[in-house]
């Protein structure tokens, strides 16, 4: 890249120097409208047709958007029949306003206030183009000229408004290109505009301010908001609106940095689809209020089905990292990051706590539709927690730390080498091979205790008839065990039955939670001869069999080696 210093200049800061949006804070949503319809779908390389055009039309309805731009039905066959369906089918709910697009020239006009014929309400919405670049090359007009050019729109607007007396009408101004445009030249637009208007504070009309290519950092877009903000006449007459782009990968901070300076109102797209790099994510920045306590005023709870219609209606996938969306976005590979959300989450339910504080999920990803289990995936990259908390969340088993270490080791070498992320059904398969269905060893064939009291009535001892059979050869063996527990009965007579030498050195137990029927797990690590730990898992419906199947499952691990 030959790089040429002249050929780019910097944005010239605004020079505001009692701006007041540093210090505020987002307490409030904003007025939403959704240009999916029009904005988002000029962009589609397959434009919608009908049928998609309504399906996204209904999910806008759905999830509670009040304003949504239908189309620029002056310009399109298609968009101009979706409006006249819409109102004539009486799709439109009472509290939707449908807004359409239109440039400020006479004959679009006019077409566009036909497709509105019989709407309850309306939003027309008109721009022209104000910037440097498009006065110069584009309408070869002066400023003055481009004012007359809206001047003169507005005027048409508010005259065949009068036509149309039934329906309750408002109207949108758009200096297109606003962030090249000079401040002084779009407030001295924005100004003639609305004298010529003529909104009220019980009547307002939209002044947009379009960031239409992005070209500032966000801090001085906001900058711009507020200045136009207190210099604009009739303010209280006004909803001030912005429609930010992407451009530079920031239009979701410039949105957010301008609802801190002022404006009460944001265009922009399910998932942020738009020209060039997209428009600002209402999705992102309805989830990003959310995550602060303030209520975004959509309703986004089940996000799954949300992205599923957004992307057949725009034939686009959503990236897999893409905020609060993507497939990812809640899921942790690292292994440090697992163990993490699994403590985070076992001390959130645990202590009941009422406000969301879990080490790396910045919101309840339950929130919207998302199930735990998909929090946490298994590659050569995680750790003990992420693989115990699989098995625990899918299958009920609560591995003692020591066997989380022990058994992370077997999903690591399967992870090595496939090379893959392994699934909960795999690392399930594993957990069964490696400790429950092993297929060499001794197995538990039956198994019977008695106990024994004392002359005043205390146990004084236990002890267990048991028969276990050998996988390898397919032999028998019958013994008795004496002890003062049955597990200690057990392995008091299977070493003297097979001379062998092991100890216990860990018991834990607990209740199969997630079991149609009342299973137990049993987790027994016997200590080998060298002081070496291997763990034995049992399950059964008696506890006392699960023990002793856990402590054959011990032996034969480490028979194993």
């Amino acid at each position: 890249m030959a790089f040429i210093p002249e050929k780019y200049t910097q944005y010239t800061p605004v020079g505001l120097k009692d701006r007041t949006w540093p210090d505020k804070v987002i307490d409030a949503a904003p007025i939403w409208c959704a240009v999916d319809l029009r904005d988002g779908n000029q962009a589609l390389i397959n434009p919608m047709d009908l049928e998609r055009k309504m399906k996204m039309y209904q999910l806008l309805v759905d999830i509670g958007v009040k304003d949504i731009e239908i189309g620029f039905p002056s310009a399109s066959e298609i968009e101009f029949n979706f409006a006249r369906k819409i109102i004539e089918e009486n799709l439109v709910p009472d509290d939707v306003r449908p807004q359409v697009l239109v440039q400020a020239r006479e004959h679009l006009i006019r077409k566009t206030f036909e497709s509105l014929k019989g709407a309850k309400q309306a939003i027309v919405h008109m721009y022209n183009s104000t910037s440097v670049a498009q006065r110069r090359d584009v309408f070869k007009m002066d400023p003055k000229g481009i004012q007359q050019l809206a001047v003169d729109g507005i005027m048409l607007i508010k005259e065949l408004a009068q036509d149309y007396p039934k329906t309750d009408w408002t109207l949108q101004y758009s200096p297109e290109s606003f962030t090249g445009t000079e401040l002084e030249v779009a407030l001295d637009v924005c100004n003639a505009v609305i004298e010529t208007w003529g909104p009220t504070p019980d009547h307002k009309m939209i002044i947009n301010l379009p960031s239409t290519v992005e070209t500032s950092t966000p801090n001085i877009f906001a900058d711009q908001i507020e200045w136009m903000s207190r210099n604009l006449t009739q303010r209280d007459s006004i909803i001030l609106s912005v429609h930010t782009h992407n451009d530079r990968g920031t239009g979701i901070a410039s949105t957010e940095l301008a609802l801190m300076a002022g404006a009460e109102r944001v265009e922009g797209t399910l998932l942020g689809n738009g020209e060039r790099t997209g428009n600002a994510d209402i999705i992102n920045l309805a989830m990003n209020m959310y995550s602060q306590g303030v209520h975004p005023g959509l309703e986004l709870g089940n996000l799954a089905d949300i992205v599923k219609t957004v992307e057949e209606c725009n034939q686009i996938e959503t990236h897999v990292r893409h905020p609060y969306a993507g497939e990812l976005v809640f899921t942790a590979l690292s292994g440090s990051h697992q163990d993490a959300i699994k403590k985070g989450l076992e001390a959130h339910q645990k202590e009941a706590r009422n406000h969301w504080d879990v080490p790396y999920l910045p919101i309840d990803p339950t929130d919207v539709g998302r199930a735990y289990e998909t929090t946490i995936r298994i590659n050569s990259q995680s750790g003990k927690g992420g693989i115990a908390y699989v098995l625990e969340q899918e299958y009920g088993f609560k591995m003692p730390k020591a066997l989380q270490v022990e058994f992370s080791q077997v999903i690591q070498k399967i992870a090595d080498k496939t090379a893959k992320e392994i699934s909960s059904g795999q690392i399930w398969e594993a957990f069964e091979g490696e400790y429950l269905k092993q297929d060499k060893g001794y197995r538990l064939e039956s198994l019977k205790t008695d106990y024994f009291e004392n002359d005043e009535g205390e146990e004084e001892k236990i002890v267990v008839h048991a028969r276990v059979k050998n996988n390898d050869d397919d032999t028998a063996i019958e013994f008795d065990g004496e002890g003062n527990g049955p597990v200690s009965a057990f392995i008091n007579g299977f070493r003297k039955a097979l001379n062998v030498s092991f100890k216990l050195n860990n018991y834990e137990e607990h209740t199969l939670s997630n079991s149609s029927c009342a299973q137990a797990a049993a987790y027994v690590s016997l200590l080998n001869s060298d002081g070496k730990e291997f763990y034995g898992v049992g399950t059964d419906s008696n506890i006392v069999r699960a023990s002793v199947k856990a402590i054959l499952s011990a032996h034969n691990r480490i028979n194993k080696g």
